[in-house]
């Protein structure tokens, strides 16, 4: 166990409950601490509304945090703003202030209230009618709100709180419906706003674009709240999703407890093939140690299985009247399952929960004790919200358990580079026409498009309208040709128009979409499909209806498709010189084709069999970033097959840590290597993102590209594994099944270029 005091943590006190159980574990690598900190307040501004001060105190509210003032103050002068702090300081009352105090003041007034989860709009749900602000009417409008009860909210609900989706297709496309919300729109408070990023995100900033267009055309012009866990660009990224200049309120004022940060990564079982002991049974270990001891625990895990099996193997390690205390939290539950689970949290009920990423976000579940995260979550800025679950109140307990991801176990030999590292950036492109197209369409329906609109959906859409087959240009406008509604074709969460619907075909339900880019590799006949940690077995790919049929399968083996992939440039954007190879950024050509798969045990990899598909190719145009490394960085390992392998192994380990420098995940950006590049002629890496247009993910990557490939190296330096391993070039999606990997050439590779840079 190390504990590095040039971070600067705190001085470890005596005495905690858990301190013994950590104590000398072997697989706790770093422990320390985050300090305390004290708060700035300030009286309640005297131009709020009284009966809001009235509501607030009897709240016992009766001062704001520096931040909360400064969010109102913008608010109340006009400025639409986005407030970015941490965990626990108190941002659902700085936007809900302008959204309070414009109802107090005007009783015809209407506020929205955008969540990403239902879970997260229920918890502000209570918190408003918990106010008792007279004239104050909340109510939640989402798939779980029953349609007898639409009608009503929609004409007598004050604060409205609903999720992107349903703005989407329940709301914009029958704004008849809501013209008197629509009108009298005041307010659009959207929390979490760091959670939009990438496709989604860019989707999402079309969506309140539309809804911008139809309130100014219904006669509102609404202020926009926004609230953000901390990243590098919450201004940017307020700012691209509304369409709006928004101003930055981002010093965290708020009181904090101090926190003990724990890393821990399992036992190393097998040093030359890289094996540890399973993160999921140390979380349940930790969390039965924990709750055993009285210690309010919640743990979170990446999949709805693995909270199922973290909950159960820790309930086998308690007595039966503790064990009752502990409960799973995923989605699947019905909507009255998840609210008894919220209220026990909420009473101290419950000693334990095990989670899925539903109650990362703000939710107000009582006083922790201790937060478990199993696995790094993708990002630092959803690990601190993680984390930050624990100690609200009083000293709290933060661990990381380490998987065999590449960027877990970096974080285990780095932990500096965790703990010291800031917080990502949320980027999104809305005008890529894959993304945009499906929104101007969707706004015609709404209404004609007509030159004014340019001012709020932007340019790019009029210039998309004027393309599109669909629209008809009239003296109105360009007008939707179509008898369907073109919003319900459009899924939030994927970038491409013709993705697939994955059905369950025994019991007909929609268990989501795969873009065609991605749906030959993952849901080809034949393969492993896993959603939310259940795993289904494909069996039919229809191509004309764009189908695929699954059934509920239990087997010890994964599938693993073999993929020819080929790469084109289309056009260079920027050039730089840097670690010692001349690096491009821009437009890049992909077209892959699926052309068999392997099924492979669970147990320890082994091949079982191999089997031909035939499958049409794909292609899609991105962005990407590309080098070639000169003869002197390749001297010694510039022979066949050395050099490929060098590539290869190289490749696949910039792809796991590029995460760490924009807010993505691996699955969102693709690669690859060759010895001779046709356009470049010369030994070629390339990365790229994953989807069709790209988001900003390389262009993040091109800026960044000194300090991502010095981490790259470093991470390969500390493996343990002999020849590589899934922790370092080993990669779940390898089109070419892992093979051809050298990982002491390809950390040559990598410490030439970062001597270089």
């Amino acid at each position: 166990m190390r504990r590095i005091p040039t971070l600067g943590v705190a001085r470890l006190t005596t005495g905690q409950t858990w301190d013994a159980l950590l104590d000398d574990t072997v697989e706790v690598v770093y422990r320390g601490s985050d300090p305390a900190r004290r708060s700035r307040t300030q009286p309640l501004p005297p131009e709020l509304h009284l009966s809001v001060v009235a509501a607030l105190a009897r709240r016992g509210v009766t001062e704001l945090y520096a931040h909360q003032a400064a969010t109102w103050e913008s608010a109340s002068s006009g400025e639409s703003v986005v407030v970015t702090t941490g965990t626990a300081s108190g941002k659902s009352l700085a936007f809900s202030l302008p959204a309070l105090d414009a109802i107090a003041r005007d009783r015809t007034a209407r506020a929205l209230f955008l969540y990403p989860t239902k879970a997260l709009a229920q918890d502000q749900g209570r918190w408003l009618a918990g106010l008792g602000l007279p004239g104050l009417r909340p109510a939640i409008y989402d798939g779980d709100t029953p349609i007898e009860q639409r009608a009503h909210v929609r004409r007598s609900a004050n604060a409205i709180l609903t999720n992107p989706d349903m703005l989407h297709v329940g709301v914009l496309p029958h704004h008849d419906r809501w013209g008197d919300v629509l009108h009298n729109l005041r307010v659009v408070v959207v929390d979490e706003a760091h959670v939009y990023r990438g496709v989604f995100g860019s989707h999402v900033a079309n969506v309140l674009r539309r809804l911008r267009r139809l309130a100014l055309a219904y006669g509102a012009d609404p202020l926009f709240v926004l609230a953000s866990a901390t990243i590098a660009n919450a201004g940017e990224l307020a700012s691209r999703l509304t369409g709006l200049e928004v101003r930055v309120v981002d010093s965290d004022t708020a009181p904090r407890a101090e926190r003990d940060i724990v890393l821990w990564n399992p036992e190393l079982l097998d040093p030359e093939l890289g094996i540890r002991a399973s993160p999921l049974g140390d979380a349940s270990r930790l969390l039965a140690e924990l709750v055993g001891r009285g210690l309010r625990t919640i743990c979170f895990t990446k999949s709805r299985k693995t909270a199922e099996l973290v909950h159960r193997f820790a309930s086998d390690r308690l007595d039966p009247a503790t064990a009752r205390r502990l409960a799973p939290y995923r989605a699947g539950y019905t909507p009255e399952q998840r609210r008894d689970i919220e209220r026990r949290l909420v009473d101290g009920e419950l000693l334990g929960v095990t989670a899925t990423d539903a109650l990362e976000l703000g939710i107000d579940v009582g006083s922790l004790d201790c937060a478990i995260s199993v696995g790094f979550p993708g990002t630092v800025a959803s690990l601190r919200q993680q984390w930050g679950r624990a100690g609200r109140r009083s000293r709290g307990l933060a661990v990381l358990i380490a998987s065999e991801d590449g960027l877990d176990q970096f974080f285990a030999t780095e932990p500096e580079a965790l703990l010291r590292r800031s917080v990502e950036a949320a980027l999104i492109d809305p005008w890529t026409p894959r993304i945009l197209d499906g929104h101007v369409l969707s706004a015609a329906y709404e209404g004609p498009l007509t030159p004014a609109d340019a001012a709020v959906l932007g340019a790019e859409a009029l210039e998309r309208a004027a393309v599109l087959p669909e629209l008809e240009s009239t003296p109105a406008g360009y007008v939707w040709r179509g008898r369907d509604t073109p919003a319900a074709r459009l899924s939030l969460r994927s970038g491409d128009p013709e993705s697939f619907v994955i059905v369950d075909e025994s019991t007909g339900t929609l268990l989501g979409t795969a873009e065609r880019e991605r749906a030959f590799s993952t849901v080809h006949t034949g393969a492993v499909y896993l959603h939310l940690g259940e795993s289904y077995g494909v069996t039919a790919l229809d191509l004309e209806t764009r189908t695929a049929l699954v059934r509920p399968i239990a087997v010890d083996w994964y599938t693993q498709p073999r993929k020819e992939t080929e790469t084109s440039i289309v056009e260079a954007l920027r050039s730089r010189r840097i670690a010692g190879v001349e690096l491009q950024h821009g437009r890049i050509g992909v077209s892959e084709q699926v052309v068999a798969f392997q099924r492979k045990a669970i147990a320890d990899g082994s091949v079982i069999d191999t089997t031909p598909l035939d499958l049409p190719a794909t292609s899609y145009e991105t962005e990407g970033v590309w080098f070639s490394p000169p003869p002197p960085l390749l001297a010694g390992i510039d022979t066949m097959p050395i050099l490929v392998s060098a590539l290869h192994a190289a490749e696949h380990a910039l792809i796991s840590l590029l995460p760490l420098f924009a807010m993505c995940d691996r699955w969102d950006i693709g690669g690859l290597s060759t010895n001779v590049h046709e356009q470049t002629g010369q030994p070629t890496v390339f990365v790229y993102e994953g989807h069709a247009g790209g988001v900003g993910i390389a262009e993040r990557g091109f800026d960044c590209f000194a300090e991502w490939v010095a981490d790259t190296a470093r991470l390969l330096s500390r493996c343990p594994c002999r020849s590589g391993c899934p922790s370092c070039v080993q990669s779940p999606k390898c089109g070419n099944l892992n093979e051809l990997l050298d990982k002491a050439a390809a950390l040559i590779l990598l410490e030439r270029m970062g001597d270089a840079g």
